[in-house]
């Protein structure tokens, strides 16, 4: 068995991107910690996947995490899943954040996070000014090497993973499937899995101190 050198820490690893993370995390020798607010039973079994509960809404997550060499930041809801603006504030935003100065506070010098297409700070849309502040605060804090997921229209059976339904997102899937072909890469619904991919991958190499993936890069970077 090969000696376990290294590990990374996964936010959000009940969600679609970060249940796809995990899979694919698990099939390379790193030891992987999921951060989760409750213990998930469904999260894959594995001697190197260990699940930590932590309080997002605290600066130091609520106790003491393992130190590790990089960061996957996959939380995030809607608006009208978290329940009004503040909330929804308080997850895409403040919980991002916290989550990312504690990795920093232990060392961690390399973040990866998904983000949505259209992120601007500057936006009217709240959704993607909500977004695009998260990214600024988090370019803020100095990580050696920070990749910025924008994927367009996730695609993926959130009701396999015990997800609540998103009726909107469900029904956009259902009109959009049909015509993926014919849709530039940089609108096309996106897989989870090649969002997984293209995270690791870029995260892997050598880059820029801050790196943008919008979605048509996603799909193809996510496709290797």
């Amino acid at each position: 068995m090969s000696h376990i050198t290294q590990s990374v820490w996964v936010a959000g690893a009940s969600g679609l991107v970060g249940r796809a993370l995990l899979q694919e995390l698990l099939r390379t020798p790193l030891q992987v910690h999921a951060l989760v607010r409750k213990p998930i039973a469904e999260l894959e079994s594995s001697p190197r996947l260990r699940q930590h509960r932590v309080d997002l809404r605290r600066a130091d997550l609520g106790g003491p995490l393992p130190p590790a060499h990089a960061l996957y930041i996959c939380l995030g809801s809607t608006i009208a899943q978290a329940g009004s603006r503040e909330a929804f504030h308080a997850v895409d935003h403040d919980a991002v954040l916290n989550v990312a100065r504690a990795a920093r506070v232990l060392g961690v010098r390399r973040c990866a996070v998904v983000s949505a297409l259209g992120a601007d700070r500057h936006s009217a849309v709240f959704y993607n000014r909500v977004k695009g502040e998260m990214e600024e605060s988090l370019r803020g804090l100095g990580f050696e090497r920070l990749v910025i997921a924008r994927p367009s229209l996730l695609d993926g059976e959130r009701a396999a993973l015990g997800q609540p339904s998103r009726l909107a997102e469900r029904c956009t899937l259902a009109l959009l499937r049909p015509l993926s072909g014919l849709i530039p890469a940089r609108w096309r619904p996106v897989r989870a899995q090649r969002v997984a991919r293209a995270m690791m991958l870029a995260l892997s190499q050598r880059g820029p101190a801050v790196q943008v993936l919008e979605s048509a890069e996603l799909q193809t970077l996510g496709a290797s």
